[in-house]
């Protein structure tokens, strides 16, 4: 009877073990590997920012790459061609095509 017992504990313990596993697999091929792969991208995207791209900002304000240092965009707004000082970490989006993209 006890050999019967601990028989049970270890395979629903093994069970409980098995479920984990497979709730962190699940979360991580939903959740992390998709995040990680979309930062890879933005990361990529920023590196390839030249003078000249139209980009947008995260905080929706729209220009043209006027001078890039290492962790600074000054982008060139409006029509009366203000400046401004943004981080590279902002830039959201490269509206500019190269060739090879």
């Amino acid at each position: 009877m006890l050999t019967m017992m601990a028989s049970s504990t270890t395979s629903g313990t093994m069970m409980y073990v098995i479920m984990l596993v497979l709730m962190f697999a699940f979360i991580y091929f939903i959740m992390i590997r998709p995040q990680k792969k979309r930062e890879k991208k933005e990361a990529i995207m920023r590196k390839n920012i030249q003078i000249g791209d139209e980009i947008v900002t995260a905080g929706g304000i729209v220009g043209i790459v006027f001078s890039i240092k290492e962790d600074t965009v000054v982008l060139e707004t409006g029509g009366d061609r203000s400046k401004i000082r943004i981080q590279k970490w902002a830039i959201a989006k490269n509206l500019t095509q190269h060739e090879n993209d």
